[in-house]
């Protein structure tokens, strides 16, 4: 009786280590604007356990742009960051981040946006008018740009107006201080459905080759800690997985999560939901139009080399 105590701490001592050796790492990942359908992947992963598979808990939050989000990875304010893929431009300038994964092709997320009573009813009456976009250097800013070029009108053939979120943009749209707004698709939608407004065109039709998202992480964390870098894109990828086979409960996440109408969420998961990859990889083709862009947009004054932009250590992604 007198070695049972020695017994029980000696019990205590390996069920506290089992549990620290069980204890989930705790990663911070941010979406670049909160609006969006396309970065709905963190919060399925997180509800439905799926980075948990992993040994993760992840700490999801949502920034004002894609300055801001690599300003908050470059700051270790965050760990891994869903933004756009020309905000590569910040890696090739010296941002101590780096693309890890591209996850979505055309995009199929973001659309021109307009009052339901604006004159405007096709692409040509854009022409000169003033549009609003997140920030600069912005995946909103360069659709912009690429749409007037497209239509023969130069890269200043439409006006830009960096307001922010969609919730900034939109009482200068109500009031008619700008004319139309580059946005998510489904925010197009809603306003559809409340009769204050209508999604003019998607963007689709002007990149069709592209990488819209990628995954960003901080160059620090992929040399120190590369196997937790591996095991995020695979709990990240494992729930994009998940949501092409399960569109109800996709559905149910992104009605929340977004505070949308359950017909909005479906409609846009039906329109959007094929844009999404489900191995990371970078389409050669979709990153030579990436480095373009930085050129057109006076980013860079050359196109950079793939090193300098994205690592392809963890692809092709294998849940």
């Amino acid at each position: 009786m007198r070695r049972l105590p020695a017994f029980l701490c000696c019990l205590a001592t390996i069920l506290a280590l089992t549990a620290s050796a069980n204890a989930a790492d705790k990663v911070r990942a941010a979406k670049s604007v909160n609006t969006a359908w396309s970065f709905v992947p963190l919060d399925v992963g997180v509800e439905q356990g799926i980075f948990a598979k992993y040994g993760l808990d992840v700490e999801v939050s949502g920034l004002g742009g894609d300055a801001k989000l690599q300003q908050a990875l470059a700051s270790d304010s965050v760990d891994f960051g869903l933004g756009s893929g020309p905000s590569l431009a910040f890696a090739a300038k010296g941002a101590p981040v780096i693309g890890v994964a591209a996850f979505a092709a055309e995009p199929r997320n973001i659309s021109v946006i307009v009052a339901k009573d604006s004159p405007i009813q096709k692409v040509a009456d854009l022409k000169g008018k003033l549009i609003s976009v997140t920030t600069v250097g912005s995946l909103t800013e360069w659709l912009v740009r690429r749409l007037s070029v497209r239509e023969g009108w130069g890269t200043d053939g439409v006006r830009i107006a960096a307001l922010g979120s969609l919730d900034s943009s939109l009482p200068a749209l109500r009031t008619k201080q700008i004319d139309g707004v580059m946005g998510a698709i489904e925010a197009g939608y809603l306003l559809e459905e409340r009769g204050e407004g209508r999604v003019l065109i998607g963007m689709e039709g002007y990149a069709p080759k592209f990488h819209t998202h990628v995954v960003y992480a901080r160059k620090q964390l992929v040399a120190e800690k590369p196997e937790l870098v591996d095991r995020f894109l695979k709990g990240f990828f494992a729930s994009i997985i998940f949501m092409k086979n399960n569109k109800e409960k996709t559905t149910e996440i992104a009605t929340r999560v977004l505070h949308q109408s359950v017909s909005v969420m479906n409609k846009t998961y039906d329109y959007e939901i094929s844009m999404l990859e489900t191995d990371g990889h970078f389409d050669p083709e979709a990153v030579e139009v990436i480095k373009d862009s930085f050129v057109d947009m006076k980013l860079l004054s050359e196109k950079p080399t793939n090193d300098k932009l994205f690592t392809t250590q963890f692809l092709p992604v294998k849940p």
